[in-house]
């Protein structure tokens, strides 16, 4: 199948091909292989709150057509009133298709009086005189607060999984399932995919993921997916995964850095679609440094993008004017700057759009200001660091040459084992120290150089009205 990942888990025979539905988002249907299986029976759980419903309504308003109506049937959670209401709000809600396309019921009522049994006989009913193609029970996990026994709740769902087999109908079961209920409860066992959308509390914001537990007879992209929920919809930032490097040639060519004698201490200049990581503590000039390589690019006609999490883009501005630079000239000449605030920071949504935008301004040159924020807003430093190592191995088979910024308290002793941990995936590794106390006399040298000659002392460091200069 074209839409199969490589590497990735459930793989089955790529000449099988099946219907499928899409979710209405590109990017879930891209980590789902292209979609939902067609008729099937689908689970979407997750706590309240994380944006089930939303999903599940761009989903049917996504598919809404003229042929066959969509239905969506509230249960014993909020009521059909509320959910079309809030639903009401939303980019993807279309008031024409309401009462034709997408249908609203609800079950609440025949649930309380007549329990779990009058689930079946309402939804064969819906068929008879509807001819739905989608199905969604909101919420399903609620039904089973009122069955006297799991027994009874196996019935209901095998009798469920009859219906859909033998009429042309994808039916979604959405609730606020916990990891223990899919070993619990009857309704995971003949589902055909599980999705689970998570929110985890961190500080004074939410980190949101989508993940596919189990997507049968089919590959997806496994892991944590980010998302927003916004007013069009969930916005979702798939998982970057390493890129293969069957047709990956580097460029042998070297490049200037842009700071005046820092090209004749690490061997002419760095490779083009290299990576090099400039350690340093507060005041040593990693910023500037970092400016100045990203302008370089500019001087030479390239694209550069240049990352950061402190400077807002009016403290940038002046310091590029400081560097001799007209901002305007520079921003309309292949000078792109992304900000994000180290309050609102997140991790996946920031790696995949500097990954989107290489690939549509077709960046040569990226600066990163710097990666400590992105582990610092993590909740798992790991994932920070799987993401970037992807990230960067992108840059590299598409010859983007990077410079990242690391901040260290008090020089290489602090800062080592964060040190480590970014060195391995960079070629180049830089130290600016300033002098014991905090002085004003700062020093450069190289701790690591790959395929170049380079000299490892230290050399003293300026910092100039028009830069850093190395001496």
């Amino acid at each position: 199948m074209s839409n199969v990942f490589a590497g990735d888990s459930n793989l089955t025979d790529d000449s099988v091909e099946f219907p499928r539905i899409s979710t209405g988002n590109p990017q879930a249907d891209s980590i789902l292989g292209g979609g939902f299986p067609a008729n099937s029976i689908n689970i979407i759980m997750g706590q309240p709150g994380t944006g089930k419903t939303i999903f599940a309504e761009q989903l049917l308003f996504h598919n809404a057509n003229a042929t066959r109506p969509l239905l969506y049937l509230t249960t014993l959670s909020e009521p059909m009133t509320k959910v079309v209401s809030y639903a009401q709000r939303l980019g993807f809600f279309d008031v024409d298709q309401v009462g034709t396309g997408v249908l609203y019921d609800d079950l609440g009522a025949e649930l309380v009086a007549n329990g779990p049994s009058a689930l079946v006989p309402h939804v064969l009913e819906s068929i008879k005189q509807l001819s739905p193609s989608i199905i969604v029970v909101d919420s399903f996990k609620a039904i089973h607060d009122l069955a006297e026994s799991t027994a009874e709740m196996r019935q209901i769902i095998s009798e469920l999984a009859g219906v859909v087999s033998a009429y042309d109908m994808t039916v979604f079961l959405l609730g606020e399932y916990t990891q223990d209920n899919i070993e619990q409860y009857p309704e995971f066992a003949v589902a055909d995919s599980i999705v689970q959308l998570e929110r985890n509390a961190l500080g004074a914001r939410d980190e949101r993921y989508f993940r596919v537990l189990k997507l049968r007879g089919s590959g997806y992209r496994e892991g944590q997916h980010a998302f927003r929920i916004s007013d069009t919809g969930l916005k979702i930032f798939p998982r970057l995964v390493t890129p293969t490097f069957e047709t990956y040639t580097p460029t042998l060519e070297r490049t200037s850095t842009g700071v005046e004698g820092l090209d004749d201490v690490i061997g002419g200049g760095v490779w083009r679609g290299s990576t090099t990581l400039l350690v340093g503590p507060t005041g040593a000039g990693k910023s500037t440094v970092g400016l100045q390589f990203a302008l370089e690019a500019h001087r030479l006609g390239e694209t550069v993008l240049f990352v950061n999490f402190q400077e807002n883009p009016a403290q940038v501005q002046r310091m590029i004017r400081s560097l001799g630079t007209d901002p305007e000239t520079a921003y309309g000449n292949g000078f792109h700057h992304l900000y994000t605030s180290p309050v609102e920071l997140q991790i996946d949504s920031v790696i995949i759009e500097i990954f989107n935008f290489i690939e549509t301004a077709h960046v040569q040159r990226v600066v990163i200001d710097a990666v400590g924020d992105l582990s610092t807003a993590a909740s798992d430093p790991q994932r920070v660091h799987d993401f970037l190592y992807s990230l960067l191995q992108h840059l590299t088979v598409r010859n983007v040459t990077t410079l990242l910024n690391l901040e260290s308290a008090l020089g290489v002793s602090s800062a080592r084992d964060e040190q480590q941990r970014w060195s391995y995936m960079s070629d180049n590794v830089l130290l600016l120290e300033r002098a014991d106390g905090g002085g004003a006399e700062r020093t450069i040298r190289v701790l690591k150089t790959r395929n170049s000659a380079h000299n490892q002392l230290p050399h003293r460091v300026e910092i100039r009205r028009d830069g850093v200069h190395v001496i």
